[in-house]
């Protein structure tokens, strides 16, 4: 932790144009993309997949075939790239270790009693430990929202900060669920702050409240992104989260990466979806792309 940190360190407050972000998300949506392009970003998303199940019902057996189709998307076509990484709850993180033992796809799980944030400090540290200690090699943190909105942006700092020494050599994505924090400055200023203790990732929401990820607070996240690059040198990524379930969806987030940030962001290294449904709609469109033929929906295994 980073016993430097004084008040006077807090993000400043970065006026946000709200009717000039729709107007950029309007105009990058516009584009066209050509069908040889399309289907390279089609599969470029589906390797970004934090491919996800957070529900009270999970189940070994559930989880288990996640990993699976984690592994191969899509049986007919081996050379799909598989996904990213699975994303559960700390009970299932060893399930999901042993499950992706040998491959490449990361092992992230949930932490500091997500989705709330309501959580001791000490209950939070050892949450992150165990879900560590388990085989994450990555870790999805909350922040506290209350004490971000009643201005307390200290405690705020030091929680992420010990999350993330906590957390060790795994990867610390920091979840700010943007749709609870009310104005696009307050998102800006979380992001600055969550950059500044040390995250590698900042995430937009856990998906259990609306909104979710938008297309316009993800391109207030991805300015903050570049301005924190421009002024540090470290390139931080970003991973959208809640409510993106059609691939049209999916290569639009793409263009505003592109487009704020560059290709160098366009690679599981520093971009990610967090989602369940995601991946059965891009494979359809990939299908489409490559035989001229939809399949019906049934055709993909189940999330």
């Amino acid at each position: 932790m980073d016993s430097s940190f004084h008040s006077r360190d807090v993000p400043e407050v970065v006026p946000i144009d709200e009717v000039a972000v729709n107007q950029r998300v309007a105009r990058l949506n516009s584009r066209s993309i050509k069908k040889e392009s399309k289907v390279r970003a089609l599969e470029m998303a589906l390797s970004m997949i934090d491919l996800t199940t957070l529900e009270g019902s999970d189940t070994p057996g559930k989880v288990i075939q996640l990993c699976h189709k984690a592994k191969e998307p899509h049986a007919d076509m081996p050379d799909l790239p598989a996904v990213a990484a699975v994303c559960v709850y700390p009970n299932m993180v060893r399930v999901v270790e042993k499950a992706l033992r040998g491959t490449d796809i990361h092992v992230a799980g949930v932490a500091t009693a997500f989705p709330s944030g309501t959580a001791t400090l000490d209950a939070k540290i050892e949450e992150t430990k165990q879900v560590v200690g388990d085989g994450a090699d990555e870790v999805d943190m909350v922040i506290s929202r209350g004490e971000f909105l009643k201005g307390n942006y200290p405690y705020v700092f030091d929680e992420i900060a010990a999350v993330k020494e906590a957390a060790g050599e795994a990867h610390l994505k920091v979840i700010l669920e943007t749709g609870e924090l009310q104005t696009f400055e307050n998102v800006r200023r979380a992001s600055d702050l969550a950059m500044q203790a040390g995250a590698d990732f900042i995430k937009t929401s856990t998906g259990k409240v609306k909104p979710a990820a938008t297309q316009p607070v993800t391109l207030v996240m991805l300015e903050a992104i570049r301005d924190f690059y421009y002024k540090t040198g470290r390139m931080v990524g970003i991973k959208p989260a809640g409510g993106i379930r059609k691939a049209k969806q999916a290569i639009q987030y793409l263009v505003l990466v592109n487009e704020t940030l560059g290709a160098d962001w366009l690679t599981p290294d520093y971009f990610r979806f967090g989602a369940s449904s995601l991946a059965n709609d891009l494979l359809l469109q990939i299908v489409k792309q490559k035989t001229g033929v939809y399949q019906s929906s049934n055709y993909f295994s189940n999330d």
